[in-house]
């Protein structure tokens, strides 16, 4: 017969998070995103594709805050790429901007936990 139970997909949801209004790495993105690469270059990962969703708190422009969400998705995405040579068919990027708040705030509230990149293991 088949087994009531499939095994657990590995997954990987990761937050990495961001200085105001900036796509650079902090130190701390740094040292997620080498543990992130070193698992997505694992045997049990390997095969799994990513998606890595750049967002923003709400100060400033919805506009500007939609761009700034994809260049932090990119950055992440680069980085990886980079120093771990992951392909580029593995990570899909996008930004939301201020769609999809960790914390709900009023607009124009500098919320450290909104400026982030959420990366979601899209399956193999």
């Amino acid at each position: 017969g088949v087994p009531d139970t499939a095994p657990a997909q590995p997954s990987a949801s990761l937050v990495i998070d961001f200085l105001n209004n900036s796509a650079d790495l902090t130190p701390q993105a740094t040292a997620a995103l080498d543990q992130l690469g070193t698992a997505l270059t694992s045997a049990q990962l390997g095969a799994y594709h990513f998606k890595i969703i750049g967002h923003t708190d709400t100060t400033g422009a919805p506009t500007l805050n939609q761009a700034l969400s994809s260049r932090r998705a990119e950055t992440v995405k680069e980085y990886l790429k980079t120093k771990f040579q992951i392909t580029d068919e593995r990570l899909q990027a996008i930004g939301v901007g201020e769609k999809g708040l960790a914390v709900p705030t009023p607009p124009n509230t500098p919320e450290r936990r909104n400026r982030r990149v959420e990366i979601i293991n899209l399956s193999a």
